[in-house]
């Protein structure tokens, strides 16, 4: 069984003063993976990230919100988290083993953040890893702009030394074929 993860897709990430590449397209192809997995019967699963009080993600404020753009469905599943990690201390873990979910299907924000941590932290936990490589997103750096993030860190994941399966690292249209 497959689930998809969306990482961090927070209204604090996508403001003005704040902007994301290729935004739209990204939430696009999330939206329409969500739709394929849903109807597959896998799991949607929204990790939030929760921050500190004065935070952009402080909870229960307006940049802790997951993107209004997004669809969400009674069933899909939010798990909160306060580290780049989506394992860590929270019961992401539990759920999927729970559900019999060997396959994660990656996507969200930030790439070089949270995204890059949870990939990690997924394949040392042995689970299949796909990385939609073009439906996950970063902001400018001060060394890199966006686009060169992105790319870089498909590059790194797709030679990551695992101690199981490679991570799979595909583009949104090249997966929906598979799927």
């Amino acid at each position: 069984m497959k689930a998809l993860l969306i990482i961090d897709m927070q209204t604090g990430l996508f403001g003005k003063n704040s902007p994301r590449f290729d935004a739209l397209n990204v939430i696009d192809r999330i939206n329409k993976l969500s739709d394929i997995i849903s109807l597959n019967n896998g799991k949607v699963i929204f990790i939030q990230h929760n921050g500190p009080q004065g935070d952009v993600f402080e909870t229960n404020t307006d940049g802790w919100k997951i993107l209004p753009e997004l669809v969400r469905r009674k069933n899909d599943i939010v798990i909160q988290k306060t580290v780049c990690d989506s394992f860590y201390r929270t019961e992401l873990d539990t759920i999927l083993r729970g559900n019999k979910i060997n396959e994660i299907i990656i996507t969200g924000c930030a790439t070089d953040f949270c995204v890059d941590t949870t990939i990690r932290s997924a394949v040392s936990k042995n689970y299949d890893v796909t990385v939609v490589s073009d439906a996950h997103t970063t902001s400018d750096r001060p060394h890199l702009k966006a686009e060169e993030v992105i790319q870089h860190h498909n590059w790194v994941w797709r030679d990551l030394i695992t101690p199981s399966k490679a991570v799979k690292v595909i583009p949104f249209e090249d997966l929906i074929k598979e799927l």
